[in-house]
């Protein structure tokens, strides 16, 4: 019988299910040599009464377990150490193989194949050695290595194994060629899937524009409820061909310098009569300090030529505010109600200025097309056109009488016009540099225009003359705005600076040195005179006669064009590129 190795956690179970009554047992420490190294384990010796105790005791000393098992094949060893220490050579007693599954027959303690005598438990019912009853519940399992099976006789010739070789390399082809399709499957399977996604990804961005377009076609329509006539329009005569820029001028007559004259004794009159006494409505610094954004509105113009450049409010309505956009319209946007007034479409290029009557239902607007329209905004139509420029128009400003018109241009002049009857009073040029903007001062009857050449020069009305000018900047003057107390003035250029000027001293008394490269598109005091806005990468507000910063406002994603002061300054809004109106308070 050859040795065999059980497992500790089940020894007493063996012991009394293997050995038959009357084998003896003892105890011992036996040499275990392996690999050279000779180690005590801890054995339980199993031998028949025909084998001696003391021949097996006497043995093991000198030479170990293997002696033992070679010289007396009847003995079986129980091991109770490592078990990975000997190698089993177990056969079935039936086929007289090494079987796959290892068992022990409680029965009879020969090894089976448990596949065979478990067949054999079910036909027969019995040992197959002792014939005695046996069951599956008295089978023990062994615990081995898996075996490896030999080489069936027939493949112990050539031939044979050239014929088993062919047989395998057949099987290996079947199976690539099976990959091949299962390969070839899966690719169409995901180009179909990349399809239908990019399919997927075409329909979603077609039914985006779509949405996008219905939407600014809404917000076009739905406000046209909402809107109201003003209750004593300014009286435009209608529309006639009327101030070429090849016609003469009419010139300034006795009456218009007389209007001109009693407008600015009645504005410095009541200047005087208010003092420097700031209102006590006014919105105080600390409050601008907190000012956030608290509206946006991004359906005002078209989302196909994004951009909104110019901005002005109504004075006596600040709820009422006109833009001019990239998409060559203008728009007159109620900000209480949140609704479109009135949509005013006719320049062919894209609206550059825009400016609101201080009280009447009429806007103003320039273009680089060279003209100035005067629309009715209850009508939303254009009652006058007025073409006194022979290239882009690039400043406009309302004179304080509400009656008359300043522009300039890149014609390198400027040109004061009448609104009612669109007739073109003066037109004097500058010299030879391009006018970048005009601004009329609070009494009327000066005003002050910018050039590229970083010149600011003041004018003189009546006499259509240069009084005084202002060098200092080291770009193009981009902006200028006069101070409603009529001392300051602010201008912008394109070197990153704002500079304030004193009108009585005639001299730069502040600059406000912004970030480097800093571009500066509009310049605005409040109707107090008490702040200063700035819009350019930023919006930005500045105590006046302290010129501390008060607030920076970044929520455009693009470049700021134009800030405006609200009511008592109790709100600010701005325009930008990003194509939306902004209001903060």
């Amino acid at each position: 019988m050859p040795k065999i190795i059980i497992p500790n956690y089940k020894q007493d179970l063996y012991v009394k299910q293997l050995f038959p009554p009357g084998w003896h047992s003892f105890e011992t420490l036996w040499v275990m040599c392996e690999s050279r190294r000779e180690t005590f384990v801890y054995c339980l010796v199993y031998y028949p009464p025909a084998i001696g105790k003391q021949s097996l005791y006497a043995g093991h000393i000198d030479q170990g377990i293997d002696w033992v098992t070679d010289h007396y094949p009847a003995t079986i060893i129980t091991v109770c150490g490592d078990l990975n220490v000997f190698e089993m050579a177990l056969y079935c007693a039936i086929s007289n193989e090494i079987p796959e599954r290892p068992c022990i027959s409680a029965i009879s303690g020969n090894v089976f194949e448990r596949r065979l005598l478990e067949k054999y438990i079910a036909e027969n019912g019995t040992d197959p050695v002792t014939g005695e009853t046996l069951s599956e519940d008295q089978l023990i399992d062994i615990k081995v290595s898996q075996p490896i099976k030999p080489k069936p006789p027939s493949a112990t010739s050539i031939p044979a194994i050239l014929k088993m070789l062919q047989d395998e390399y057949d099987v290996m082809m079947l199976h690539s060629f099976t990959m091949r399709q299962q390969l070839q499957t899966t690719r169409q399977e995901l180009s179909h899937a990349l399809y239908q996604h990019d399919a997927a990804c075409r329909v979603i961005a077609r039914l985006t524009k779509e949405v996008t377009a219905a939407r600014e076609a809404l917000a076009v329509l739905k406000p046209q409820a909402g809107v109201v006539a003003a209750t004593q329009p300014l009286q435009v005569q209608p529309q006639r061909p009327v101030a070429q820029t090849g016609d003469q001028p009419q010139g300034m007559t006795e009456e218009i310098i007389q209007i001109l004259g009693d407008k600015a004794s009645h504005l410095t009159a009541e200047r005087k009569k208010r003092g420097k006494k700031i209102p006590d409505a006014l919105t105080s610094a600390e409050t601008i300090r907190k000012f956030s954004q608290v509206a946006s509105h991004s359906g005002l113009h078209s989302a196909s030529a994004p951009g909104i450049l110019a901005l002005d409010i109504q004075q006596a309505d600040t709820s009422k505010i006109l833009t001019g956009g990239v998409d060559k319209n203008a728009v007159v946007f109620n900000k209480d109600s949140e609704q479109m007034v009135a949509m005013l479409k006719g320049h062919s290029k894209k609206v550059t200025h825009a400016v609101y009557h201080f009280t009447d239902d009429v806007a103003f607007t320039a273009s680089p097309d060279a003209t100035i329209r005067v629309w009715s905004v209850p009508n939303q139509s254009c009652s006058q056109i007025i073409r006194c420029h022979e290239k882009p128009v690039t400043g406009l400003s309302l004179h304080a009488t509400g009656d008359y018109l300043l522009s300039c241009s890149e014609d390198q002049h400027w040109a004061f016009s009448e609104i009612r009857s669109g007739r073109v009073i003066s037109r004097v040029s500058e010299g030879e540099q391009e006018l970048r903007c005009a601004q009329f001062h609070p009494d009327g009857l000066i005003f002050g225009t910018g050039t590229a050449d970083s010149m600011i020069k003041i004018w003189d009305l009546k006499e259509a003359s240069n009084v005084a000018t202002f060098p200092g900047h080291s770009g193009a003057v981009c902006a200028i705005a006069f101070s409603e107390n009529g001392y300051y003035l602010a201008s912008a250029a394109d070197d990153a600076q704002v500079k304030l000027w004193d009108l009585r001293k005639l001299k730069n008394f502040k600059t406000i040195m912004l970030d480097e490269n800093y571009e500066v598109n509009s310049l605005c005091f409040d109707q107090s005179g008490t702040y200063l806005g700035v819009a350019g990468f930023d919006v930005r507000v500045y105590l006046c006669k302290q010129w501390n910063e008060l607030a920076i406002l970044t929520d455009h994603s693009a470049l700021a064009t134009g800030v405006r002061f609200g009511a008592n300054s109790s709100f600010i809004c701005s325009s930008s590129m990003d194509r939306t109106l902004k209001i903060y308070s």
